[in-house]
């Protein structure tokens, strides 16, 4: 079983909350959300919100904290075999209340459909408040070239 090693990154002014599944080995290893350097979430992301994508992990963090971006993971811990979404078994979820009793969330975005799954499974029976489906950032997401997932992320910048 791994817990999930990286805390949420949000603050009171966050509008948006974007949840993965569970951290791949490079985010894991540098400590941080999307660290393969393959995973276009920065560059999207960045994109959407019409910045330069950051480097830094605090540079990330600044970056979020600016776009009132919050941001976590589905998960709380599971049994996983590298990085592969396929192989999760035995999920507990994380808890979205202390995000959502702290920020005014005005929609919650999932990255990709295995959060999406895992979303759909554990975490809406709880707080009854639908999540978006965007395409994966992840590189194993090959039908979906960055330019097509900027404009379908385009709606985390519009206000509901």
């Amino acid at each position: 079983m791994i817990v999930h090693p990286i805390p949420p990154l949000y603050d009171s002014h966050a509008e948006v909350l974007i949840l993965g599944s569970f951290p791949s080995v490079k985010s894991r290893e540098s400590g941080f959300f999307y660290g393969h350097p393959q995973n276009r979430f920065w560059k999207v992301v960045a994109a959407v919100c019409r910045e330069d994508p950051p480097e830094t992990i605090e540079e990330k963090k600044a970056f979020l904290l600016r776009n009132h971006i919050a941001l976590w993971d589905v998960i709380h811990s599971c049994e996983i075999e590298g990085s592969s979404d396929s192989t999760i078994r035995n999920v507990v979820p994380n808890d979205l209340n202390t995000i959502l009793q702290t920020a005014k969330i005005r929609a919650i975005y999932v990255n990709g459909k295995t959060a999406a799954k895992y979303y759909e499974r554990y975490i809406l029976p709880d707080i009854q408040r639908k999540a978006i489906v965007l395409p994966s950032t992840s590189p194993a997401n090959a039908m979906w070239n960055q330019a097509r997932l900027i404009e379908a992320w385009r709606c985390i910048r519009e206000k509901e």
